[in-house]
């Protein structure tokens, strides 16, 4: 019987969400079967089995949030389970192991007891930061603390972060004073877990929450066994609003309340507050006043950043900051562009490809970048070398469920346009869906950002570091234009907006670098001519 721990599931990340189990305790399962789907800050990943086995404990419910190298599941294998007996038929009902939250935690005393204590484990709150200050404690020494309740903040060398109780219980011992730096990876505070201050019998015969006494039992002890599944997230939601989770109709599975239910209960309350009764209708004025809330009683929808776009944010910030943007616009005459499109449309999807736009391109991208490496390139930490890379890997940033994701096609030169069209679609549905793999979005050296689709035509893009530049796409507009012979026509418009990074990337090369890229997608056959 072994625990199975959460390996590193991309690069920086250090928790995930738990969004669904693929099997359930007692379940046999084999080698490399999937077993769970975790969100992390960029993807959906599915997570293996590492052996054959049988599964008897699930750390984690679904929503839950998950600790990198910290136990998923318990899973006994084969050739033990026919030497063991199940834990379900041992004569004496075994203590359960406590199971990780969202922090990582070690206990610091042994089980044997009702007032066994566990150590909070300081986890890892940000790229590089080995310690942080910690400026206020929120609770005492003997404080009853509630599950994600803020115990205390503490600043890093980037931001204040708030450090949230793991599950409900007794503060016992504050490891550090105010003002006192904190280690990541060592003790914050120390507190006894609710569940085993429970009376032993409790604890002996587990039972469903509909069957369990409560005559004799402590509200405290009895809000602890009848526990609403909800996620972190969601009983933060709830706290900030001081609201009651028992009061709010979960719409999940198993009940669980999900944010929606929240944000639906919260607009519900005032409404049902203020509707008047039918005789109250007749009798008051229906003027604008009357019907519009006072302003102090109006609430403000709080919803927290995580997962995809907390790593957004992040990314913006650090580029927007540390990277001078050049900022530079052009006209893109598509006409001829769109009719070679509409030529090749027919046989792309005769051979099962839906070809846009964008193939062409990120094709005539890869090609221009060939006689300007240097929009190709990434800086090292100190600013003191240019690494040019070998392949040309080109992101386009998709609108997905979760958030925005960037993933890239890998080696654009060496694809055809059916090629690159399939890769397009495939990252696209994915994307969309949230289950882009960690691979479809390393690596990637320049994007594309189609603003256009959404009716957009200027744009001032920020570049996705280490990449050393982005381009915007606008709208297609029909515009009036000269031909040869002075004669005003209609042409198809795009405007593209580039970013470059002034550091290394100057405005005569990206200028000469675009008007090489649009004498490609002006005049597509000339690309037949560099095409390798």
């Amino acid at each position: 019987m072994s625990d199975f721990i959460l390996p590193d599931i991309g690069e920086g990340i250090v928790e995930c969400e738990l969004v669904k189990w693929l099997v359930s305790e007692g379940d046999v399962i084999e080698e490399d079967q999937p077993v769970a789907e975790v969100m992390t800050d960029k993807a959906l990943v599915e997570i293996p089995a590492p052996y054959k086995g049988r599964v008897t404990r699930l750390y984690y419910k679904e929503g839950d949030i998950a600790k990198v190298h910290a136990p998923l599941f318990e899973l006994v294998d084969e050739s033990e389970s026919g030497r063991q007996a199940p834990a379900a038929s041992s004569p004496e009902p075994a203590e359960p192991k406590a199971a990780p939250a969202a922090e990582k935690q070690s206990t610091s005393d042994t089980e044997s007891g009702d007032n066994a204590t566990e150590d909070f484990i300081l986890p890892d709150i940000g790229e590089g930061i080995v310690e942080c200050e910690v400026v206020e404690w929120r609770v005492a020494e003997g404080d009853e603390i509630e599950e994600d309740q803020p115990v205390v903040d503490v600043m890093t060398d980037k931001a204040m972060v708030e450090i949230t109780a793991p599950k409900a219980g007794r503060v016992t011992k504050l490891y550090h004073q105010q003002q006192a730096m904190a280690k990541v990876h060592a003790p914050l505070f120390a507190f006894i877990p609710r569940d085993r201050e429970e009376p032993d019998e409790s604890r002996a015969k587990p039972e469903p929450a509909a069957q369990l006494s409560t005559a004799t039992a402590s509200p405290v002890a009895t809000a602890s066994r009848q526990r609403i599944p909800a996620s972190p997230a969601v009983r933060r939601l709830v706290r900030e609003h001081e609201l009651n989770l028992s009061d709010i109709e979960g719409s999940g599975k198993d009940g669980r309340v999900l944010k929606a239910d929240v944000l639906a209960h919260i607009e519900e309350g005032p409404r049902q507050e203020q509707a008047p009764s039918p005789a109250e209708e007749t009798q008051t004025p229906k003027t604008g006043s009357s019907r519009r809330a006072p302003v102090g009683e109006q609430e403000v929808r709080v919803e927290p950043i995580r997962g995809i776009k907390a790593a957004m944010a992040k990314s913006m910030v650090k580029s927007a900051t540390t990277i001078p943007h050049f900022i530079y616009s052009e006209d893109i005459d598509v006409t001829d562009l769109l009719k070679l499109r509409e030529q090749l449309k027919p046989e792309a999807e005769a051979r099962g490809s839906r070809l846009t736009l964008m193939p062409f391109f990120m094709k005539a991208m890869a090609l221009a970048i060939q006689e300007f490496p240097v929009l190709n390139s990434q800086l090292n930490d100190d600013v003191t070398e240019i690494h040019y890379l070998p392949q040309c890997n080109i992101g386009m940033a998709v609108d997905g469920k979760a958030g925005l994701m960037v993933p890239n096609i890998k080696g654009v030169e060496s694809l055809s346009l059916l090629g690159i069209a399939d890769e397009v679609a495939r990252l696209t549905d994915a994307a969309r869906s949230g289950r882009v793999s960690q691979e479809d979005l390393k690596g990637g050296t320049i994007t594309i950002s189609n603003i256009g689709a959404l009716g957009g035509t200027y744009a001032a893009p920020i570049i996705n570091a280490p990449e050393v530049a982005i381009v915007a796409l606008g709208r297609t507009q029909k515009l009036p234009r000269f031909d040869a012979n002075g004669q005003v026509v209609e042409r198809a418009i795009m405007t593209v907006s580039w970013a470059g990074d002034h550091r290394i990337i100057d405005g005569g090369t990206i200028a000469r670098f675009c008007n090489r890229w649009k004498g490609y997608l002006e005049s597509p056959q000339t690309m037949l001519l560099h095409m390798g």
